[in-house]
C-alpha cells in the first residue's frame, strides 16, 4: 500500500525552522518532523503568540509518509544498536540522541498499525489534552487501539488527528456532459460509456473497497467469499479499466486519454483550478477515508510543549485554518462556508454529513484476509 506517500501538491507551503527570540539554549524547544504541505507557516507564528514563554520550534518537513514512517523504523533501530554498543567506544550516526530531540511526527493512519506493533510510538495522554473532547467518537475510536495496532474501544490512544481526506472520483466534463446521466456514485464506474476510459489505483484495498461499497458492504469486508457477486463484478469492472496506477493517474486524463480516474484528494485539489475541464464527486454511497496525526516516537519524554501544539491544533479557529490553507478537512467541527472555498474545490472540501456517516478508514485486517483481497485483485487484473 502506498497510499500519499507521494510528492504533495507543488502549491504547498515549505516549512524549514522558525527560531523565536535571544538565548534559544534556555528556551522550551519543540521539534518536530512534519509532512511537507500538511502546516501552514503562519500557523507557527500564531502558535509561537499564544504561549507564555517563548520557545523554540523546529520543524523539519519531509515530502512523503513513507520516509517519516522509515524515520521511526530507523530511530528504534539506531537505539537497539546503541544499547548493544553499550560499554564500547562505538559512535552511531543518527542514533538515541536524535530520536531524542524528535517529539511529534506525522503519520498517516494506514501506518499507524506498524508503528503500534514495532514499538516505534508511545501512547498519548488525552487526559492532559484540553481539545481532546473536541473529536467526534469517529475520529477518537480510529486511533484507540490496542497493543496490536488493532481498533479497540479498551485500548490506549496512539495518535492525534489533525486533518484528513477521501478517494474521490476526478472526470473529465467535456467528455461526460454529452451523456444523459450524471456522475454520481461508484455503480457509474460500471456503465457502457465508460469503457476503456477509466484508470484504476493500484491498491487491492480500494478497487475492491469500493466495489464492495457499491454492494452494499465495507470497504473493511473480513471475508471476501461471502460476497458471492463480488468477483463477476470485479471482472466487469476491470473491462472498464484502460490502466491501474498509483502515481501517474492524472496526466492521462489531463490529455484525455481517460475520461475518468479513481484518485486521492491531496493528489487532485492541486490542479482543479488549472484545469478547468476537471470535475470531481465525492461518491454517495461512501469513500474511503485517510488521515495525517500528530504521533510521538518511543524514548522521548512527555513535554508540556507537545501537548500544548496537539491542542493548538484542535482549536475550531486553527483547524478552519489548516484545513483551507492546506485544501483538506479537519477533524474538528468547523464554521467553515461555501463562500470560503473556490468552487472547483466546494465538492471535495464541503463536508456532507450523509456521505461521511457512510465513509470509512482502511483499518488492519488480518493477515489472511489481506491475502484474499491481494489473490482477488491479481486474478481480477488478469482476467
Amino acid at each position: 500500500m502506498h497510499r500519499r506517500s507521494f510528492l504533495f501538491g507543488t502549491s504547498a507551503l515549505l516549512i524549514s525552522q522558525l527560531l523565536v527570540g535571544c538565548n534559544a539554549s534556555q528556551q522550551s524547544q519543540l521539534t518536530v518532523q512534519v509532512l511537507k504541505g500538511s502546516i501552514p507557516g503562519r500557523i507557527l507564528k500564531q502558535f509561537q503568540e499564544s504561549l507564555s514563554e517563548r520557545a523554540q520550534l523546529k520543524f523539519s518537513p519531509v515530502v512523503q509518509l513513507r520516509e517519516l514512517f522509515k524515520q521511526l523504523q530507523s530511530f528504534q533501530e539506531n537505539k537497539t544498536a546503541a544499547k548493544k554498543s553499550d560499554g564500547f567506544n562505538i559512535s552511531l550516526p543518527f542514533g538515541e540522541s536524535q530520536q531524542n530531540n524528535i517529539d511529534l511526527v506525522t503519520l498517516g493512519d494506514f501506518w499507524l498499525q506498524d508503528a503500534i506493533k514495532e514499538k516505534l510510538i508511545k501512547p498519548i495522554s488525552p487526559e492532559k489534552l484540553k481539545n481532546w473532547s473536541n473529536l467526534s467518537p469517529k475520529w477518537q475510536e480510529l486511533v484507540t487501539r490496542n497493543n496490536q495496532g488493532l481498533v479497540d474501544k479498551q485500548g490506549k490512544i496512539w495518535a492525534a488527528p489533525y486533518r484528513w481526506g477521501s478517494t474521490v472520483i476526478i472526470y473529465r466534463r467535456d467528455k461526460l456532459e454529452k451523456f444523459d446521466w450524471k456522475l454520481q456514485d461508484w455503480s457509474d464506474l460500471w456503465r457502457e460509456e465508460l469503457k476503456g476510459k477509466i484508470s484504476l489505483l493500484n491498491q487491492p484495498r480500494e478497487v475492491i473497497g469500493l466495489t464492495l461499497k457499491k454492494l452494499g458492504k465495507s470497504y473493511n469486508t473480513e471475508n471476501l467469499k461471502e460476497v458471492p457477486s463480488l468477483e463477476e463484478e470485479l471482472e466487469t469492472l476491470n473491462k472498464q479499466v484502460k490502466f491501474y496506477n498509483s502515481t501517474n493517474y492524472l496526466e492521462p486524463l489531463i490529455m484525455g486519454d481517460t475520461w475518468l480516474a479513481v484518485g486521492w484528494s491531496n493528489d487532485i485539489v492541486s490542479i482543479l483550478a488549472r484545469y478547468r475541464e476537471l470535475n470531481i464527486v465525492v461518491p454517495s454511497s461512501g469513500t474511503a477515508l485517510w488521515a495525517d496525526m500528530w504521533v510521538q516516537p518511543v524514548g522521548k519524554a512527555e513535554e508540556d510543549l507537545s501537548n500544548q501544539w496537539i491542542d493548538f491544533c484542535w482549536k475550531p479557529e486553527i483547524a478552519k485554518q489548516i484545513a483551507l490553507l492546506t485544501k483538506s478537512n479537519s477533524p474538528i467541527a468547523t464554521d467553515i462556508e461555501e463562500s470560503d472555498i473556490l468552487k472547483p474545490l466546494q465538492e471535495l472540501l464541503l463536508k456532507n454529513p450523509q456521505v461521511f456517516d457512510q465513509s470509512e478508514f482502511l483499518l488492519p485486517l488480518s493477515k489472511s484476509t489481506n491475502e484474499q483481497y491481494n489473490n482477488l485483485f491479481n486474478q481480477m487484473k488478469s482476467s
